[in-house]
């Protein structure tokens, strides 16, 4: 029984048909048409299948994906952008980085406690959202607080019956004082409310309780670097940081920190951690994705023996039941992988995908090849996307109060530039463009604070001007571009 939370998370997927999934992705990510088509339709089945009865529903598994291509053509940002959409758990991993057990080195079973901790945030943030206005408005009565400290009316004489005693005339002259001392304590309280949320006290200074980080814990402890063992024991530093006392200490600090100290403390009043938790739980096990890159890495012809080749058949044996499906012990309480989505990807280079032991082949039944990019790619990789690479250098070079100006010939030389080189050096995709582009503004950037604000334009003889020598000089291309 899915959680009201749960069922709100998977009622934003009803609107997100397979063709809306693909446009949503398009304004990301040129072409990879077939790609974007299998994790639209993997994740529409997320949602499917909580609409199935109940008998069948707990039978439908994921389609695990392998997305086969070289490097740079839009497999983790497939991924990537595919999980934000749905908002659903996500974390990436290497699987070079994962040795069996026995080998110094990470378990397996530590990309799903990624996972967990990844959801944990997730809800965590959402809870801090819906209660935020709530929040400020407790952190700013405490910072007045801190800033007028509420007017101390006069007690009893320890040993007295009353609460209170005043010695006053006949006249009451001294209850009309205290009553006066108010009113001016609030109208003051009220002129510093109004600069407060003017932001005009944020380099006041305030003395506020915090508590310092405790004492680090010895690697050991952590589990860094005790192979598989370490990992299964990683929760012991934090549970020797929980047992350790927390003393509280004064400090002087300015209102903007402390507040942030003060924002934390009130969150973690305003929301139940348990329920964030059991939240975040049940989120991994509907909707979590896991994206495993270069799990090429890890494949080898079978039989081969000897170097660091003798664990990479291991490592594929251990990743058998996280992705079939089993009970992984995290910090936060047992989580079922057994309808997480794993969408692998490799290069595939020097293997391939049926060099993987035919148990894991088995497992990612869905495989598709994602196309290397063209010249004409790169055009439309620089200038249709949302976050396109002419748009995000503009942004840069508008903090300065200066505008950038890319002529269309330009982008087709810076293109051409890029596909030429990926041709003549190692193919790594649209990150060559990055380097085109990089080594093409290097001087503007540069002198840009002292230049003034005159626009910048770049035109295709001004490309062919930066470039043209350092893409045809073999020395200098390897380094530069």
């Amino acid at each position: 029984m899915t959680s009201k939370r749960t069922e709100q998370t998977l009622a934003r997927l009803a609107d997100l048909t397979p063709r809306k999934i693909v446009a949503e992705l398009d304004r990301y990510i040129v072409g990879q048409d077939n790609a974007k088509k299998a994790v639209a339709i993997a994740l529409r089945n997320r949602w499917r299948r909580q609409r199935a009865p109940e008998p069948i529903r707990h039978e439908i598994a994921p389609n695990n994906i392998i997305l086969i291509g070289p490097t740079g053509v839009g497999k983790t940002e497939i991924a990537r952008r595919l999980a934000k959409l749905a908002g659903a758990p996500f974390v990436k991993v290497e699987a070079s980085k994962f040795t069996e057990v026995g080998y110094v080195g990470r378990d397996v079973e530590g990309m799903v406690r990624d996972l967990v901790e990844s959801a944990v945030d997730m809800v965590r943030n959402e809870r801090e959202t819906e209660v935020e206005d709530l929040a400020n408005d407790k952190v700013d009565e405490r910072l007045l607080d801190l800033l007028l400290p509420p007017v101390v009316e006069p007690t009893a004489p320890q040993g007295t019956d009353a609460e209170r005693v005043f010695v006053a005339s006949a006249e009451g002259a001294v209850s009309q004082e205290l009553e006066a001392s108010r009113e001016r304590h609030k109208r003051t309280r009220d002129k510093l409310k109004q600069l407060l949320l003017d932001g005009q006290l944020e380099q006041r200074e305030v003395e506020i309780e915090v508590t310092p980080s405790g004492p680090s814990v010895p690697e050991v402890a952590r589990g860094d670097g005790l192979g598989g063992m370490g990992e299964g024991f990683g929760n012991i530093g934090e549970m020797l940081a929980e047992l350790l006392p927390h003393k509280k200490k004064k400090r002087l600090v300015a209102v903007a920190d402390a507040r942030r100290f003060l924002l934390d403390e009130e969150f973690d009043k305003l929301i139940n951690f348990d329920d964030v938790v059991t939240d975040a739980l049940e989120r991994v096990e509907t909707l979590g994705i896991i994206f495993l890159d270069e799990i090429d890495k890890i494949a080898g012809q079978r039989g081969e023996m000897g170097g660091p080749d003798v664990s990479r058949e291991g490592v594929q044996r251990d990743l058998l039941p996280i992705v079939e499906g089993s009970n992984v012990q995290t910090k936060h309480g047992m989580v079922k992988t057994d309808h997480v989505l794993f969408i692998a990807a490799g290069a595939f280079h020097v293997s391939k995908p049926s060099d993987l032991i035919p148990e894991l082949q088995g497992r990612f039944p869905i495989r598709v090849e994602l196309l290397p990019l063209t010249e004409a790619d790169f055009v439309r990789i620089m200038t249709e996307p949302e976050n396109a690479l002419t748009k995000q250098y503009a942004a840069l070079i508008a903090a300065e109060n200066t505008v950038l100006e890319i002529t269309a010939d330009a982008v087709a030389e810076i293109a051409r530039t890029a596909a030429q080189v990926n041709s003549r050096m190692e193919n790594i995709g649209a990150r060559r463009l990055h380097t085109v582009m990089t080594t093409l503004l290097e001087d503007v950037l540069y002198d840009l604070p002292d230049r003034g604000t005159e626009p910048v334009k770049i035109d295709a003889r001004v490309v062919r001007d930066r470039l043209k020598a350092i893409a045809e000089d073999e020395d200098l291309r390897k380094y530069i571009l």
